[in-house]
C-alpha cells in the first residue's frame, strides 16, 4: 500500500531541488500531485515530461492575486508543502532594506499566502497536513553571514507552531523541516557565484559533521513521512535533518 494513495498534494518551488524530488516522491507514494513554480517554461516543463501524471501550474506564491486565483482551481487538498526559499548572504551590515524585504517576501509571505488561501478547504473537510521548509539556520542555530535568512526561517518556525495550535481542532497538522546544507541547483549557483567557489564548497562541506551535504531525496523522504498517516501524532514539531550540525 502506497502511503499517500489518492491524496491531493500541492508543492511550491517544485521545479528543481528539494521541491522537485518531493513531488516525485509523493507521486511514487500514490499522491495526486500539483507541482507549482514561478517558472513554467523551464523547470516545470522538464518535470512534466519526466512524469506526465504530475500536474504543473505556474504560480508566484508571493503574489496574493496569483495565490487566490490558484486556490479557486482547487477543490480537495490533503497536503500542502511550502518549499519556496531564498538565501541572502551577509551580516546586518550587508543587508539592505530591499534585501530584508525580499527575503521575508519569499520565505515567509509565500507561506502566509498559501496557507491562508488553502487552509479553509482543509477546515471544511476537517483534515489536512501542512509542511513548511524551515532551516537549522533559524532560531535553532546561528550561522555566520546568514542574518536575513536565519531571521526568516525563525519566523517560519513560529508560523508553523501557530498554525499547529490554532487548527488542531480541525484535525489539521502542521510541521516544519529544518535541513542543514543540501546539495541543490540553487546551492551550486551560490557556490559558483562566490569569489572562490572551490573554497566555498569546501567550507560548506566542512561545517557538516558527517562530512557531506544532504541530498534532496533525503528531505523528500522525511516530507513523505510527515505527509503520511504514520506521523498522525505529530504536529507543531520542527524536524532537524542536518547531518549532526546541531548536535
Amino acid at each position: 500500500m502506497k502511503r499517500l494513495e489518492n491524496k491531493s498534494v500541492i508543492i511550491t518551488a517544485a521545479g528543481q531541488g528539494i521541491g522537485k524530488e518531493t513531488a516525485i516522491r509523493f507521486f511514487n507514494e500514490g499522491a495526486n500531485v500539483i507541482a507549482t513554480d514561478i517558472n513554467r517554461s523551464n523547470k516545470l516543463e522538464e518535470l512534466a515530461k519526466e512524469y506526465p501524471e504530475i500536474k504543473i501550474y505556474t504560480l508566484d506564491s508571493t503574489s496574493s492575486k496569483d495565490v487566490k486565483k490558484f486556490s479557486h482551481t482547487i477543490s480537495k487538498i490533503d497536503i500542502l508543502f511550502n518549499c519556496v526559499g531564498f538565501v541572502h548572504n551577509g551580516t546586518i551590515l550587508e543587508c539592505e532594506e530591499k534585501d530584508w524585504d525580499y527575503s521575508f517576501n519569499v520565505n515567509v509571505r509565500s507561506m502566509y499566502l498559501m496557507i491562508k488561501n488553502i487552509i479553509p478547504k482543509m477546515i471544511k473537510q476537517k483534515s489536512g497536513v501542512i509542511i513548511n521548509m524551515a532551516s537549522v539556520v533559524s532560531s535553532i542555530k546561528g550561522v555566520k553571514e546568514r542574518f536575513a535568512y536565519g531571521s526568516t526561517k525563525a519566523a517560519v518556525i513560529g508560523l508553523t507552531k501557530s498554525i499547529a495550535v490554532d487548527f488542531l481542532k480541525y484535525n489539521i497538522r502542521c510541521n516544519a523541516i529544518a535541513p542543514g546544507t543540501v546539495h541543490t541547483p540553487s546551492w551550486e549557483e551560490r557556490v559558483n557565484a562566490s569569489k572562490n567557489p572551490k573554497k566555498a564548497k569546501k567550507d560548506f562541506i566542512e561545517r557538516q559533521p558527517m562530512g557531506r551535504l544532504g541530498k534532496p531525496q533525503e528531505v523528500a523522504a522525511l516530507a513523505a513521512y510527515l505527509a503520511s498517516d504514520e506521523s498522525a501524532f505529530s504536529t507543531g514539531v520542527v524536524y532537524s535533518l542536518d547531518g549532526g550540525m546541531t548536535i
